[in-house]
């Protein structure tokens, strides 16, 4: 399941809970397709809550459309994910490594609102 957070208009804010059907990744391309339809960087929060897997059977649609996202990757900035499992804070930190030119962040769920900031451009200045 997803649910869109209220963001600027150049953050994708999204949280995923339970399983992740092909629905919800179409709901994110999208708003993603349309975010990309107007100039500047586009900025994420992703939030991954007790995760139950990924309709496998979505996958290749999913695929399909997201491969010609690679030649937009220069649009992308700051990527702020946060995550209650070890595993998916791993395999975030490993998309990162592959590709280096976006800024990734990875945080745990009471970490939440640094990462929101961090992907509005806001950073928390400690006090």
């Amino acid at each position: 399941m997803h649910k869109f957070l209220k963001s600027p208009h150049d953050v994708l804010a999204v949280t995923y809970t339970g399983p992740i059907t092909g629905k919800d990744l179409d709901a994110a391309l999208d708003r993603l397709e349309t975010m990309l339809a107007k100039p500047g960087k586009i900025h994420f929060f992703i939030e991954m809550q007790k995760l139950e897997g990924i309709e496998l059977a979505a996958m290749p649609h999913h695929i399909s459309r997201s491969l010609p996202l690679f030649g937009k990757l220069d649009r992308f900035g700051r990527v702020a994910v946060v995550a209650d499992q070890a595993w998916m804070r791993v395999l975030t930190r490993l998309e990162s490594a592959m590709l280096p030119h976006i800024s990734y962040r990875v945080y745990e769920p009471d970490e939440r609102e640094e990462a929101l900031n961090w992907a509005r451009g806001k950073e928390l200045v400690a006090a």
